[in-house]
């Protein structure tokens, strides 16, 4: 069985405008990496998931959706 993870990045960083090279300082990556974690082309580790969740004001369940 296949899941596919979709996740509302994208939704809540616009909601908190907060740009992607905002993000990504936050998050000590790359504004690439933010770039291609909202386009569903990189998943990110448990611990950057957690701080995307931590700077976004909310959780990682609620971070990202498993659909499948």
């Amino acid at each position: 069985m296949v899941v596919k993870v979709e996740n509302r990045i994208r939704e809540l960083r616009k909601a908190k405008k907060i740009s992607q090279d905002e993000l990504s300082k936050l998050c000590s990556v790359s504004r690439q990496t933010i770039h291609a974690i909202e386009n569903n082309k990189y998943d990110p580790s448990l611990s950057l998931a957690f701080k995307l969740a931590k700077h976004l004001g909310t959780t990682v369940d609620e971070l990202f959706n498993m659909n499948g």
